[in-house]
């Protein structure tokens, strides 16, 4: 029970820095669960996290997960309400106010300013899972032409999960 009201506690502090999603808190989720609590390692965080992406649904999933890992199914529903329901609570209740300074300067200020913020922290997101992952030069290699390419062309995603599919399939990665 202690377990689980720690796993809820964590999680629902995580909620403030949630800017961006559950992808962009996954550095402070992972410095969570793998280097403050030790609930697991790199390795099992990463395959967690490719779980998650590879499921249709939302990117909640991961956090899902972590908790079934950490305490089985109690653990799930507990990681996954901690990661939900106090900022859904927070917003429902700042919404009805948040269209009455629509003209506020702070309020463009607001929104002005989390929008960097969510970016980098999805940024810091890609370069700890890579790093987790346990990535040679060959694997540095194809993330980075990737994403070039991504930067570059546009291309939808699915393309560069099936070339990353593909190189491990044929052993280049």
């Amino acid at each position: 029970m202690a377990l689980l009201a720690d796993l809820f506690l964590q999680f629902s502090i995580l909620t403030v820095v949630a800017f961006g999603g559950i992808t962009a808190m996954l550095p402070e989720l992972h410095r969570l669960v793998v280097e403050q609590r030790q609930w697991m390692d790199d390795t099992t965080f990463a395959h967690l996290f490719a779980i998650a992406q590879a499921a249709p649904g939302p990117n909640l999933l991961v956090v899902s997960l972590i908790g079934w890992k950490v305490a089985g199914i109690p653990g799930a529903i507990a990681a996954t309400l901690a990661i939900s329901l106090p900022m859904s609570l927070v917003i429902f209740f700042l919404y009805r106010h948040w269209e009455r300074f629509r003209d506020a300067p702070w309020r463009e200020a607001i929104q002005t300013g989390v929008a960097p913020l969510a970016v980098g922290l999805v940024c810091a997101s890609g370069w700890l899972i890579g790093a987790s992952a346990g990535l040679d030069l060959r694997g540095i290699l194809l993330t980075l032409a990737c994403t070039g390419l991504m930067l570059a062309r546009g291309w939808h995603p699915l393309w560069y999960i099936g070339a990353g599919a593909a190189a491990g399939a044929l052993g280049l990665v």
